[in-house]
């Protein structure tokens, strides 16, 4: 048996889970209070999901930048601005009281949000795990943030039943600021090879943004964000109305909940949950199957689950149902697809060429959140809406089938 260079769980894997925890619990939350700040200032649903959509947007802009950042700087100078950042941006965005402010000040969150999560931490994960074990360490990894997305939901809830939304944010500024304690043991080794080392990344960049199976990489990754995005900011919200219509009589209690609200966090934090066995299940297969039909899999089973969801009564227990179901492919797709570049561009570069591709799941995370908002207050449902993300679902599992996944280096030496 193969000897791996390092062990599974190093100094580096854990310190970044912490740091993705704490990012995504604060990310994975801001659905919570989208009706108590539109309830407060009397906004439209589309005012708060478009800030929502600019956080997504920004931090899909930031994630390329900081890891260039990172890459020339150091990896643990990126991740503190991006914590400063992070945290600016609550405190700022909690003294908010137009959709203009709020909107501009989700700039901040995002470009803070990329600083603290994938694209520089799996980059640093991907660069100190072995071959036999990156996958699998990516996989922990992408999970942390599932992890945080367990908690994130139900602790914003908990806070707002004591505290105004202001105040929460302050707190969850606090804890972003808190995690850099854990900074010391982020060192990283140099892993690349020779050639991935003199070779600048304007040339790297040249090659891989020519590449056909690249660009399928970074459409494929569309649909991951569309769906994310839209769930995590409108699905609590949702359930909040659509159960509140048709479940008056309470029976909410038949799955551990009192309030249409309260199953609206609780399916968010069910979601994350479910993923922490599903993204090491993914990081798990990627070592030893094609990440590219593991990644069309995971995408035809999003647009199955999507689709019966919508066509079938919602119920509490289907909420259940579809958050355990989704949640188990929910963020599935990032070890696979970071592994994926990782595998075929190589690892100098990793953090920015994946972040590159990140962009593309941000384009669609903003348009999931925006038109969300938009079309409810049009249509006055979110059905429209939903169906757009199981086609973009379907069309991601479709476009993966053709990636060449033989390393970029082997090619041109072929």
């Amino acid at each position: 048996m193969t000897q791996s260079r390092t062990p599974l769980f190093t100094p580096v894997l854990i310190g970044g889970c912490v740091i993705i925890m704490m990012g995504f619990a604060i990310r994975a939350s801001f659905g919570v209070f989208q009706i108590p700040i539109a309830t407060e200032f009397g906004w439209a649903r589309a005012d708060f999901s478009l800030a929502i959509a600019i956080q997504n947007l920004a931090w899909g802009i930031g994630q390329p930048i900081f890891g260039a950042l990172a890459e020339k700087f150091g990896d643990r100078r990126a991740i503190i601005a991006g914590a400063l950042i992070y945290a600016t941006g609550l405190i700022l965005s909690s003294f908010a009281v137009t959709p203009g402010a709020h909107q501009f000040l989700e700039i901040l969150v995002g470009f803070g949000v990329a600083g603290t999560g994938f694209g520089v931490i799996l980059a640093v994960v991907g660069r100190t795990s072995s071959d036999e074990n990156r996958s699998m360490a990516l996989g922990i990894a992408t999970a942390a943030g599932s992890a945080g997305q367990v908690v994130g939901a139900p602790l914003a809830e908990w806070l707002l039943s004591m505290m105004a939304w202001q105040s929460v944010f302050l707190v969850f500024a606090a804890g972003i600021i808190a995690v850099l304690a854990v900074l010391p043991v982020m060192r990283v080794p140099t892993l690349a090879s020779k050639t991935e080392i003199e070779e600048s990344m304007g040339a790297i960049l040249k090659k891989t943004l020519t590449d056909p199976s690249y660009i399928l990489i970074f459409v494929g990754f569309f649909s991951c964000g569309y769906q994310l995005a839209f769930v995590t900011a409108h699905f609590p919200a949702m359930v909040t109305e659509m159960c509140g219509a048709i479940d008056p009589s309470g029976t909410l209690a038949s799955v551990g909940v009192t309030t249409t609200s309260a199953l609206g966090a609780v399916a968010i934090s069910l979601i994350g949950l479910a993923n922490i066995v599903g993204t090491i299940t993914a990081g798990y297969l990627g070592n030893r199957f094609s990440r590219k039909y593991l990644l069309a899999g995971i995408y035809l089973g999003r647009t199955i689950i999507a689709g019966a969801f919508i066509l079938m009564p919602i119920t509490p227990t289907s909420v259940i149902i579809f958050s355990v179901s989704m949640g188990s492919l929910w963020l599935a797709t990032v070890p696979l697809t970071s592994g994926l570049v990782a595998h075929v561009y190589g690892l100098r570069y990793m953090g920015t060429l994946y972040g590159i591709v990140f962009f593309s799941h941000q384009l669609g995370s903003f348009l999931g959140v925006w038109l969300g908002g938009r079309m409810y207050d049009i249509y006055g449902s979110y059905t429209a809406v939903w169906w757009v993300g199981v086609g973009v679902g379907a069309l991601s599992a479709i476009v993966h089938l053709p990636i060449n996944e033989k390393p970029m280096t082997e090619r041109i030496a072929a």
